[in-house]
């Protein structure tokens, strides 16, 4: 029966370092029992929608992913966690969400629905993204990526047994979030992974913002099978396959759905293809 955590964050914006730190202590103090922990949006860099951005945001193959491939492989988990990505030969950013496996291999997420002044500084993703993981096949979702039915739909027709979420939904709008995790697992028949961003960016001439927190592990039912409120703590859930035969067999929804747009999804758990995407 596969474990999940989410190790709730409070992300230090414009400075990896201290991400990283917190990333990796976080990571070494869950239960030996933990198969992934997922953590949330932006959760290595932070984000400011302006030029500050530009030296926060990291390389796919640099030191930072580097580190975060040598965490999961000492502690034999997987690790989720959003980051600003500069594309490989370009000046463009990327709202990323990367996925590393124990032996390190990475698949990377780029969020496709930008919110508001995210999209003067960073540029959508054009895929949608299915990897291998110990909960099964797993969708990889960015916070407002959420409100997005199709996608969800696209994501039922290749039947994908996980959703991962990573989200810094803002404290004032947190019901929608909740909602949102919990209607996901329910159209699509589905476990839901919902990370969310908690404590507040405050960074001298950007917008002071309160995030939610209140990251859930929602059944396939919709109901919230596990939940925190606003602190840094973990929340530690185990996805039972049971559970998700059974609702399955009650809610056929997936035998009636076509699909819907492009999906990549991977020839094995975590792999890069040939272009090191």
């Amino acid at each position: 029966m596969p474990t999940v955590a989410v190790p709730q964050l409070s992300v230090a914006d414009l400075d990896p370092a201290t991400n990283l730190d917190a990333v990796t202590e976080r990571v070494a103090a869950l239960p030996d029992r933990v198969d992934v922990a997922v953590f949330p949006e932006y959760a290595l860099t932070g984000f400011v929608a302006d030029e500050r951005a530009c030296d926060a945001a990291l390389e796919r193959d640099g030191p930072e992913l580097d580190r975060v491939r040598s965490v999961a492989a000492a502690h034999d988990l997987a690790v989720v966690a959003g980051y600003l990505e500069r594309g490989a030969g370009d000046d463009r950013l990327y709202n990323a969400l990367a996925y590393v496996a124990p032996d390190s291999d990475t698949t990377v997420y780029r969020k496709r629905h930008l919110w508001a002044g995210e999209a003067d500084v960073v540029t959508a993703g054009d895929e949608r993204v299915v990897v291998e993981t110990p909960a099964g096949s797993t969708g990889l979702v960015t916070c407002y990526d959420l409100n997005f039915v199709g996608d969800s739909a696209a994501f039922a027709a290749e039947r994908v047994d996980a959703l991962f979420v990573a989200g810094a939904w803002p404290a004032a709008h947190s019901e929608n979030w909740r909602l949102l995790l919990r209607a996901r697992a329910l159209d699509g028949v589905r476990w839901v992974v919902g990370a969310g961003r908690t404590g507040a960016r405050n960074v001298p001439d950007a917008p002071l913002t309160e995030y939610a927190g209140r990251s859930a592990v929602v059944r396939p039912d919709g109901h919230v099978a596990a939940a925190l409120s606003r602190g840094e703590r973990d929340l530690v859930a185990d996805l039972d396959p049971a559970v998700l035969a059974e609702q399955r067999e009650f809610i056929p929804v997936l035998e009636a759905t076509e699909n819907d747009g492009s999906t990549r999804r991977n020839s094995r758990p975590g792999s890069r293809n040939k272009n090191g995407v």
